[in-house]
């Protein structure tokens, strides 16, 4: 069990010192924070408190749980570490421009061109398609 806690389905109300008080009640709160939109500042409904010791994190968790604040019914479980992100955007692997193949596959086809090919098969973009090597 971990001592930091995701805090999910927050009202766009909420800040930073309303979580430190809700979970407050359960012991001692490390840190509170609300996530927020970059560009806007606006809340992006979710957020992650850190507790003082595992015990008070699953009294947290179990007291606060599916409870109000604000109106909304919070999701409170513990926090998983961040999924690396694979790489990729517009059209797979390689993006507007096409992605690279190695020795024995054909490299992603982006929007305006065909990828390259291995040696048995080609890959297609949008625009065109490249050849593979062929039949061995």
């Amino acid at each position: 069990m971990g001592k930091k806690l995701y805090v999910g389905n927050l009202a766009y109300s909420v800040r930073d010192d309303t979580l430190e008080q809700a979970f407050g009640q359960y012991g001692s709160v490390a840190s509170a924070k609300v996530m927020m939109e970059r560009d806007s500042g606006r809340s992006k409904g979710f957020g992650f408190v850190e507790m003082s010791s595992d015990a008070e994190a699953l009294a947290a968790i179990e007291g606060l749980n599916g409870q109000s604040l604000e109106g909304r019914s919070l999701t409170v479980n513990e926090a998983r570490p961040m999924e690396p992100r694979s790489p990729g955007g517009f059209g797979g692997g390689g993006g507007r421009s096409g992605g690279g193949g190695g020795y024995g596959g054909g490299g992603g086809g982006g929007y305006g061109g065909g990828g390259g090919g291995g040696n048995r098969s080609g890959g297609g973009g949008y625009g065109g398609g490249g050849g593979g090597r062929g039949g061995y």
